[in-house]
């Protein structure tokens, strides 16, 4: 679970970087997309690349959705009697919010996949630029699919923040005090990070700043 969460964090940290490319004009980011394309080729066919990521990002989803049903079943089992009353929790949001927030960015990467890669969901048109079906998709009237991308985003922070500290907790990358600590705030980091950048984008389109 933990090897399959940092190949995502590592996604995402790169998915991030492209994205922000619409900062940089139509022209930078439509030959963005394109790059990734024909990333390999000749040795690799076109979009080769783009389907060996799509592969491995797919087996690390199931091993990683697997992995939480296996620890969630095994934390049931081991509890077979309820508590009298609950315990005082000590834990962050971020981390009782991992199931629920699983979930929630499980159904975001649907849409988002429906949205922006097979194009079955579209609210911009049918442009063929990158660019401009991002960009038609946060206008004022398209105010829905921007609530769902703040609501993802926001999700995914708290998803984040909590995910890669576990990870790293279970490689044993947490081993002392000052460690642990270290790690905390890395993550702290990122989570923040990633979650500003992300949102920056509709957020500037819908307000008109791209």
């Amino acid at each position: 679970m933990a090897v399959a969460g940092l190949i995502f964090i590592g996604y995402v940290v790169g998915h991030l970087y492209g994205n922000l490319k619409i900062f940089a004009g139509k022209e930078a980011f439509d030959s963005y997309a394109h790059y990734l394309r024909v990333l390999g080729t000749p040795i690799l066919p076109r979009d080769g690349f783009l389907w060996a990521a799509r592969s491995v990002l797919l087996i690390s989803l199931v091993v990683h959705v697997a992995a939480a049903i296996t620890l969630w079943r095994r934390a049931r089992a081991a509890r077979t009697v309820k508590y009298v009353s609950k315990p005082k929790r000590n834990s962050s949001v971020s981390a009782r919010s991992m199931r629920w927030g699983g979930v929630t960015l499980s159904l975001y990467i649907v849409f988002h996949l429906a949205h922006l890669t097979t194009g079955t969901i579209r609210p911009d048109g049918d442009s063929t630029s990158p660019y401009e079906r991002v960009v038609g998709s946060f206008q004022p009237h398209n105010w829905w699919v921007v609530l769902i991308y703040l609501a993802a985003q926001v999700a995914l922070g708290m998803h984040l923040h909590h995910g890669l500290f576990s990870a790293l907790q279970t490689l044993g990358f947490t081993g002392s005090q000052l460690r642990r600590a270290v790690v905390q705030r890395i993550s702290l980091a990122l989570a923040i990070t990633t979650t500003v950048g992300f949102v920056s984008i509709p957020l500037s389109i819908l307000t008109g700043l791209v």
